[in-house]
């Protein structure tokens, strides 16, 4: 990512009680994030009733992953936006009515200071920490766009190594929702690499809407990916500068030229690479095919409304066993587009099954068979068949 560095640097630092912002060119083409780079609880809230080996955990924040950011900003002379408060406090990388913005229970560590929050102290929490670092990271775009050049966003985060004691294979990943234009070159990179176990939306899926990359590239059309490392990988200052100068060498290789990093092109989902909803906006589908915006204040209805149906329909079944939720994700997402749908009817709202499909799925169904959908395993199978056995069979 040459550059003419006579000119001058563009984006300033800059120190705030929620974020900081680190110098760079506002021309390089490319902002780094790291939205869980600290583990600190401001005093006020000392440290949320946890004891302080709590705050050393993953829970509190992505080990290692603010160095490994602070470095590659500083090598490839690019701006970085880093949050200066802990996950728990808040979480700036889910939205803002995400259920799990402030978290009560996180692998299994219970947050005293998170209990029974009313809605007076969630709003403060937004308000104080939770807006300025969005706030920050719209103005740093802002000012990049302003000089010409559209930024790619790439956001940096860790991973354990095992969860629920599995071992977790991959020793870097790339999470990506809809816009391969970014991810696709950075996995490429990982796997000339060759000494990497690479996860293609591995250990997490990136379609997560409302997150932080959703809200800020996915919504204006720039090309983003998120970067998740293992945490045993970078634990260490040794590793964390190992790994900033493999990013860097990665990175460096990828050509602006390659791609157009602003406008999508248009595909038959709506829009190739990102979504063409605004923040607070829903796609749906009208009979003729087209993206059809629902106001925000409808899509919370027309999601009570399908909640609501769930919960009926769970209390009349009884008999449900608690068998892995996971095995029931494709009859709930097929019940819940149907009752989206019956609800946006009864509002006057004319939804297609597939248009419904998509909102539920958070992308067009047949594009989800083709990258999710596999045949049950045995397992599966008969943990659904003891599950549809009446009680004493």
């Amino acid at each position: 990512m040459a550059h003419d560095t006579s000119r001058a640097r563009g984006i300033r630092a800059e120190d705030h009680d929620s974020y900081c912002v680190l110098e760079g060119r506002a021309d390089a083409g490319l902002i780094l994030l790291c939205d869980h780079a600290c583990n600190a609880i401001p005093p006020a809230y000392g440290t949320l009733g946890l004891p302080p080996e709590q705050l050393e955990r993953h829970i509190a924040y992505d080990i290692g992953a603010a160095q490994v950011t602070k470095s590659l900003a500083a090598a490839l002379d690019v701006p970085a936006v880093l949050t200066r408060y802990s996950r728990l406090l808040i979480d700036p990388n889910r939205g803002a009515d995400d259920p799990t913005l402030i978290m009560r229970l996180s692998d299994g560590a219970v947050i005293p200071g998170n209990k029974r929050l009313d809605e007076a102290e969630r709003e403060r929490r937004a308000r104080l920490y939770y807006a300025p670092y969005h706030r920050a990271i719209d103005a740093v775009i802002d000012q990049c766009l302003a000089s010409g050049t559209p930024p790619m966003l790439l956001s940096i985060h860790s991973f354990t190594e095992s969860w629920k004691e599995m071992p977790r294979p991959w020793h870097v990943g790339v999470l990506w929702n809809k816009d391969l234009r970014l991810a696709k070159p950075l996995l490429e990179g990982f796997y000339a690499e060759g000494d990497l176990i690479v996860g293609d939306n591995e250990p997490y899926s990136g379609q997560l809407e409302g997150d932080c990359l959703w809200q800020h590239a996915t919504c204006r059309g720039l090309v983003n990916a998120l970067i998740e490392i293992r945490q045993d990988l970078i634990r260490d200052a040794a590793g964390q500068e190992a790994w900033a100068r493999r990013l860097c060498r990665i990175v460096t290789t990828i050509s602006s030229a390659t791609f157009p990093r602003h406008a999508p092109a248009a595909t038959a989902g709506g829009v190739g690479g990102a979504s063409t909803t605004q923040r607070g906006e829903r796609p749906g589908m009208n009979g003729g095919g087209a993206m059809t915006k629902i106001d925000n204040s409808l899509v919370t209805e027309l999601e009570a409304a399908a909640f609501r149906r769930l919960v009926g329909h769970l209390r009349e079944r009884g008999d449900v066993q608690n068998i892995d939720l996971m095995n029931m994700a494709g009859f709930c997402r097929n019940c819940l587009a149907n009752w989206y749908q019956e609800a946006a009817s009864a509002k006057g709202l004319e939804l297609t099954k597939e248009g419904a499909r998509e909102v539920i799925y958070g992308m067009p169904y047949k594009e989800w068979q083709a990258k999710h959908q596999k045949e049950a395993s045995a397992e599966q199978k008969a943990a659904f068949a003891a599950a549809a056995k009446p009680h004493g069979a």
